[in-house]
Formats: C-alpha cells, sequence, structure tokens
C-alpha cells in the first residue's frame, strides 16, 4: 500500500510539473508570437545563456525595478493593452530606463521611454526650461506607443520595430540591405555584426522580462503579484490649475507633501506650474483628489511668492543668482519684455523649492543672532528679505534663505 501511495505522488508531482512547464512554454511562445519572433529564438545561445543568468537577475535587479516603478507600470500596462501594440513592450520600458522617469542617458536621453530632445520634439513632447514632457510618464508613453506603431509600419515586424526604436530607423535599414535579410537571427549575427552589441541585446532582454513577468508562481512568491495585477483607474487624478502656481498649494490642499506630488510630475523642473500657460494639468494620488476639490483655492496662490524690491545695482541676472533660478524664469513670471528694471518696482520670485523659513523677529533679537539661530550667514538673511541696515524690529517678519 505504501508502495501505491507513492508511486500516484510521483505521477502527480511528475505530472504537476509536466503540466507547468508546459504552461511557462505556452506562455513563452505567445510572448515571441506577439512580437513577430520565430519560435526557433528560443534556441539562441545568448539568449538561453541569459536565462541561465536568470535567478540571479531576479535577486539584484527585477524585484527593485517593478517595487520603484509600481506607482505607474499599471497604467501603462493599460494603455499598452489598449493601444493593441505588444504587452510585452510594457518591458521596453524597464530595459531603456528601469520604469524611473528621472532616468537620463550619457547621450542625454531623458525618461521612462529614453526619448532625445529632437526626437521628443519632432513627436510632439514639450521640452522647455518649465516642463521636459519626456519625463511625463502619461505623455510620454502616449507618444511612445505612436512612435512604436510608426515603425511597425515601415518595417512590417514589431520586433524590427523595437529594433529600430533603439538604434534608428536608419541604422536599422542599413543594417537589413547590407544583411539581405529582416529575419531575427541573421540580424543578431554577433560575428557579422550587422547591428550593435546593446541593440543585439535589446530586444532579448525585453522578451527575457517579459517572460519573468509571466511567471506567476515568481510574483507570488515575492509578493510581486499585486504589481502587475494592480488595477490602472485609481492611482492617479489629474487636476487642472492655473500656471505659475506652487506645487505647495496644491500639495497642502491634496494633504499630501511637495515631495509626493513632486514625484507624481517628475516633468515639472521647478516647484511651480509653468507661468507662461493659462492653465496646467498636474496629476495627484486618487484617494486625495476629494481632498483637493475640498481644499484648493486658487485665490490664495500670490501668498507663496516672494516679493523683491529692485534696489541701485540689481539686474535680473544678479537677483536670479541671489535666489538660485534662471533669470528668465523671473522675467516670464513678471511679465517683462525686456532685461532693463526701474528701481523701487516689485518682482515676483518664485520658490524653486523649499527654500525660505519664515520668522517674526522677537524682543532681544539681532541679526546675528538670527543667523547663528539658522546657521545662516547674516548677508544672506539681508539680501534674502532686501534689508539696507542690520536694524530689525520686532514683530516684522522675515524670511530665512536655506
Amino acid at each position: 500500500m505504501f508502495k501505491v501511495l507513492i508511486s500516484l505522488f510521483l505521477i502527480y508531482q511528475f505530472s504537476w510539473g509536466f503540466l507547468t512547464i508546459n504552461d511557462d512554454y505556452a506562455k513563452e511562445i505567445r510572448v515571441l508570437k506577439s512580437l513577430d519572433i520565430d519560435l526557433s529564438f528560443l534556441k539562441d545561445p545568448v539568449f538561453i545563456s541569459m536565462k541561465d543568468n536568470l535567478d540571479r537577475y531576479r535577486k539584484k535587479h527585477f524585484i527593485k525595478v517593478l517595487e520603484d516603478g509600481h506607482t505607474f507600470i499599471p497604467i501603462i500596462r493599460k494603455m499598452i493593452a489598449d493601444a493593441g501594440i505588444p504587452k510585452a513592450f510594457l518591458y521596453m520600458a524597464m530595459v531603456e530606463s528601469n520604469f524611473s522617469a528621472k532616468a537620463r542617458s550619457k547621450s542625454k536621453a531623458v525618461g521612462l521611454w529614453q526619448f532625445m530632445p529632437r526626437t521628443a520634439k519632432l513627436l510632439g513632447l514639450r521640452v522647455d526650461r518649465y516642463i521636459d514632457e519626456r519625463r511625463d510618464p502619461i505623455k510620454s508613453t502616449k507618444v511612445a506607443i505612436r512612435y512604436l506603431k510608426l515603425l511597425h509600419d515601415r518595417f512590417g515586424k514589431w520586433y524590427l520595430a523595437a529594433l529600430a526604436y533603439n538604434c534608428g530607423e536608419g541604422r536599422l535599414s542599413r543594417a537589413i540591405k547590407k544583411a539581405k535579410s529582416d529575419k531575427l537571427n541573421i540580424l543578431l549575427d554577433s560575428k557579422k555584426k550587422y547591428i550593435s552589441k546593446e541593440s543585439r541585446l535589446y530586444v532579448r532582454k525585453i522578451v527575457m522580462m517579459a517572460n519573468l513577468a509571466n511567471d506567476e508562481d515568481f510574483l507570488a512568491q515575492n509578493g510581486l503579484d499585486h504589481l502587475m495585477n494592480r488595477g490602472s483607474t485609481f492611482s492617479l487624478a489629474t487636476v487642472e490649475v492655473k500656471g505659475g502656481t506652487p506645487l505647495s498649494s496644491i500639495a497642502e490642499s491634496a494633504r499630501i507633501s511637495v515631495k509626493v506630488l513632486k514625484e507624481y510630475n517628475p516633468q515639472l523642473r521647478y516647484y511651480f506650474t509653468p507661468p507662461q500657460n493659462k492653465k496646467y494639468t498636474i496629476y495627484i494620488p486618487y484617494d486625495r483628489y476629494s481632498f483637493f476639490q475640498q481644499n484648493y483655492k486658487p485665490v490664495k496662490n500670490s501668498r507663496k511668492f516672494y516679493v523683491y524690491i529692485i534696489k541701485k545695482g540689481d539686474s535680473l541676472y544678479k537677483i536670479g543668482k541671489r535666489f538660485g533660478i534662471p533669470y528668465k524664469i523671473i522675467k516670464d513670471f513678471n511679465h517683462l519684455k525686456s532685461n532693463s528694471l526701474k528701481l523701487g518696482k516689485k518682482l515676483i520670485i518664485p520658490s524653486t523649492g523649499p527654500r525660505f523659513a519664515k520668522y517674526t523677529i522677537k524682543k532681544g533679537d539681532t541679526l546675528s543672532l538670527i543667523s547663528k539661530k539658522f546657521r545662516v550667514k547674516v548677508k544672506k538673511i539681508m539680501d534674502a528679505n532686501n534689508m539696507k541696515s542690520s536694524f530689525i524690529k520686532p514683530g516684522v517678519k522675515i524670511v530665512i534663505p536655506n
């Protein structure tokens, strides 16, 4: 009886293992077919060696990247699915940037999808001194999807669209012409080197990441299944605010920190919305949307800016340097048509972050005592408050620069 039970157990284990292997193989095939890749790719020696090193890669990289990118991954995944392009292209963003909107390459490619400045502008992304939409997870993903579709229309296969995205349309066209073929196994030939080593590994990495993400057991064992299965509908909300609105005002209304708000809006170069826009769309956590609606009052925004009175010897450049902000931004905020300044005129200096602390002067205070208390030089305090002498009065509010 014992032998019979052992036999039945072994049969069950073998059958279960066989079914699991078959299921994994079926998923791998689906990934390859979605990218128009021939099944012979599974025998590719470089790809096989990458799979052999997968356990080490899992521990050191994959888990951390998924956790770091948890805010936008579900949204990007849904956008890709809705667009009808291969789901595996989600992992193109992983290969490109590790799902980091702040990623920047040596060649000046930026964002989740690593767009170069010229390409970004040609595709309609805004890149200027206030905004870099290559870092906008939603807008950059829309553009990446559109670009991949254009590349697919030109080259006819999804793996070629991926290669063209990585190495450029011109380079891939020349490689296909030189190889006299657009077959993947030929283009990936390491001896002929039709394309660079980076591009030869590119498609292999995307397929490997897609296969790993399809491994339900691995995801469950590492507590990552909730990241991949989480719905995208409720992860963020969009709100419209006026141009030049400080992020601190939005954050206070939504009851989140400025740091969190900035993480949701990595496209903003500074801690305010672009002043040239009448309105600008900001992303906030969905569960904070009701707080924002209840608390946000645009009329109160002006108190978040510092007022500076122009004095003799001032220039926009000097003022900008003093406050750590490009002079062109001060010029835009104040709608100045030229760089010339008038004595006594007030300028609005936008906050580029948590630069200033407010302090009410108390009886017995001196600038020397205040400077020691806040560990800031007396001259910096005087400059920030446009003070001509060190004489101060109790009850007067001043700002303390960081």
